[in-house]
């Protein structure tokens, strides 16, 4: 769509960095109400437009030509509501509280033949609008489009030059907020010349209801006829799927520790104490072999220090994403803006950022590391550096057409500020912590200097299969609730079942874990010893089927189009997904060491 312009600047709304990020006036996700007296002034911001399908390419209202006063003040946002996209200012709406208003005059326009236009594209691409009463957000279409017959057709649009506002109150607070034009005949905009203008009169009203609701949140989600879809109910079938999955991989991985490991410790004991003399090669080479390769099974791996970032870099989203789940839980998010998850996001990854440093370097130090600060830097630039690389992508595209979505230079700036100051030096504190405080590396084998030849493997063995069926089965897990959560960041649906989600959570690194250490047992009976990073790529393959079911949420699942909605879809996708392998790659590395630990530890030896 042609846009008139960019907003103006922002740059007097930018606050220091703790204020905007703890959030001033009132923390994430609690509802900042203001009481009123009969007839005082309630301001009506404007927000933002865009495509109805498209959640993510949204425009400032007055980039539409609309009633707009002579000079724009903008309110003043947290950080959360800028990286939401959301761009308030003040509109000419005049709404005092509990005092009605009929088919007040909003303003008067003459639109020429080119402002036209740009409404009827607008409408054409069901453009909503976005206003916001007292931190509640209202909504509704730009016009209105009707298509009808084949022969003949007919393409009818229409412009909503009135808007009906419906405010519940209860004593001093405003409790609910909505605007309609069910009773409203839209106005025309076809049939004009080019070099016409078209005359408009926008009006409104308001009406006010007492209500017996005392607070925001006791109202029944779906008691409003909202805008966007009903909050998500539970899923049973998601849940049964999860539950069923994580039992039988539990209990196949039960049978592996509780009946093979015993048959095969039984028996290489028993092999120990009745051989004499004879070499580790004498040992039975059949399916359980793990026994052959102990004095190889704890031989460092090749690219220690990237493993090691990994390995730090998952721990702190394991950390971060704990922390989001569990502040939900409190209540701490507002489920009708996202703006407040935004925040804690970005002020727990800062933070979290000493659980990188120090997972990184202690056991780097532990497995012989050397290059202690390249493995810091690598640490801190593995998320970091692909991170802003999508971002610059994504935002560039997003500025480019003039979206709300792009960031201004001073939340830029800010960001910028708290990485360097935060973030950045809590990974470095982090990382001497692990340093100073690691033990060198308690290997129950000695491991000896010249590599064991590996023997051939079926291909059922492979690398490949192993992260085919590593990935697939977490995946599967989570494969239902999956659809969900794309429904809520990608689409319009409001996510609440956060108790839901924990528990898929933890269902989704149990079921890792499990299928780690039964893929790693595998590995290790065919008497293949590089186990280190084949833990990590089994199960942290994961997440290239997450992003393969978004492109094919993307294709069959949603209505989204257009560049600006397509590259930052796929572009945080992406991001998504190597996210999840960083995660789940980190369970399954730990999972297949503490396995190994202890078949290792409970067999006797030379």
């Amino acid at each position: 769509m042609t846009v008139l312009g960019h907003p103006r600047s922002w740059s007097c709304q930018c606050l220091p960095v703790l204020i905007l990020l703890l959030g001033t006036g009132h923390g994430p996700g609690v509802e900042g109400v203001t009481h009123y007296k009969p007839g005082d002034p309630v301001i009506l911001y404007v927000n933002k437009v865009g495509p109805y399908h498209n959640p993510q390419e949204t425009y400032h209202y007055y980039q539409l030509p609309v009633c707009c006063p002579e000079k724009i003040r903008h309110k003043s946002l947290s950080l959360g509501e800028v990286l939401d996209g959301d761009r308030m200012a003040e509109s000419l709406y005049q709404i005092r509280f509990r005092e009605n208003v009929e088919k007040k005059i909003l303003c008067h326009m003459q639109l020429s033949s080119a402002q036209v236009e740009q409404l009827r594209q607008a409408i054409e691409e069901l453009y909503y609008f976005e206003f916001v009463v007292d931190d509640l957000p209202i909504r509704g279409f730009v016009g209105y489009m009707e298509e009808s017959g084949f022969l003949p057709h007919s393409h009818k649009i229409g412009l909503w030059t009135h808007l009906d506002f419906h405010l519940e109150f209860h004593g001093d607070r405003i409790i609910f907020a909505n605007v309609s034009v069910r009773d409203v005949k839209p106005h025309s905009l076809d049939g004009l010349r080019s070099d016409e203008f078209l005359g408009l009169t926008h009006t409104y009203s308001v009406r006010w209801s007492e209500t017996s609701v005392e607070r925001r949140s006791d109202r029944r989600r779906g008691d409003d006829g909202g805008f966007f879809p009903r909050t998500l109910e539970i899923h049973w079938l998601s849940i049964i799927n999860s539950m069923v999955l994580v039992f039988l991989l539990v209990g196949f991985v039960a049978v592996i520790l509780m009946r093979v490991l015993r048959n095969d410790l039984a028996r290489y004991n028993l092999d120990e104490e009745t051989s004499s003399g004879g070499s580790s090669d004498d040992f039975d080479q059949g399916d359980n072999g793990w026994k052959i390769i102990h004095t190889d099974v704890f031989r460092f791996p090749p690219y220690r220090g990237l493993l090691c970032a990994v390995l730090g870099v998952g721990a702190q989203f394991l950390a971060l994403g704990t922390g989001i789940i569990v502040m939900a839980l409190l209540g701490m998010f507002n489920v009708h803006r996202h703006g407040a998850i935004n925040s804690a996001a970005i002020l727990l990854y800062a933070l979290t950022c000493c659980i990188s440093g120090y997972v990184s370097s202690h056991f780097y130090r532990q497995i012989g590391g050397e290059r202690w600060v390249w493995n810091i830097i690598l640490t801190t630039s593995l998320f970091s550096v692909p991170f802003f690389l999508t971002w610059s992508v994504v935002n560039s595209v997003h500025w480019a057409n003039g979206s709300t979505q792009a960031l201004p230079a001073t939340t830029i700036l800010l960001l910028l500020t708290v990485w360097l100051l935060v973030g950045f030096p809590l990974t470095v504190i982090g990382g001497i912590f692990g340093k100073n405080n690691a033990s060198p590396f308690d290997a129950p084998c000695r491991t000896k200097n010249i590599a064991r030849e590996i023997p051939p493997q079926p291909w059922y063995k492979s690398a490949v299969i192993h992260m085919t069926v590593g990935g697939f089965l977490p995946f599967s897990a989570i494969s239902v609730e999956l659809y969900y959560i794309f429904a809520t960041v990608w689409g319009r649906e409001q996510y609440t079942l956060y108790g839901i989600l924990f528990f898929v959570f933890a269902i989704l690194l149990s079921v890792g874990a499990c299928i780690s250490i039964a893929l790693t047992y595998f590995q290790l009976s065919g008497e293949d010893y590089r186990w280190w990073w084949r833990s990590v790529l089994s199960v942290g393959s994961t997440g290239l089927f997450i992003f393969l079911y978004s492109v094919f949420y993307y294709a069959r699942r949603s209505n989204m189009s257009g560049a600006v909605q397509t590259v930052e879809f796929f572009g945080y996708s992406l991001l998504t997904g190597y996210v999840f392998f960083l995660m789940l790659g980190t369970i399954s590395f730990f999972s297949s060491l503490k396995f190994i630990r202890y078949i290792y530890v409970n067999l006797k030896m030379d």
